[in-house]
């Protein structure tokens, strides 16, 4: 079952979800300087986005696979299948 962040993220087009990873890898950026330089309240923000970014990033791997065309994807099913072998 989907959590409702990842339903959420299903609903947004694609620019938005472009957006929202820029943000949101920003924001990752901003909470890691804080952090080191004078600490955070509550550290597991960090952890909780890097897997929203991931979440992110997921729904736009999916979004960009849907839209190739099955010479694209069997070429990717190559590579996969030459990278199974080392």
């Amino acid at each position: 079952m989907a959590s409702e962040k990842y339903k959420g993220i299903q609903g947004l087009s694609d620019d938005d979800l472009k957006d929202e990873i820029f943000a949101a890898e920003a924001k990752l950026q901003s909470k890691k300087f804080t952090n080191a330089v004078t600490g955070l309240e509550n550290p597991l923000e960090i952890k909780e986005l890097r897997k929203d970014i991931a979440r992110l990033k997921t729904e736009h791997r999916a979004r960009e696979m849907a839209n190739m065309s099955p010479e694209q994807l069997a070429k990717r099913s190559k590579i996969r299948a030459r990278r199974k072998k080392r």
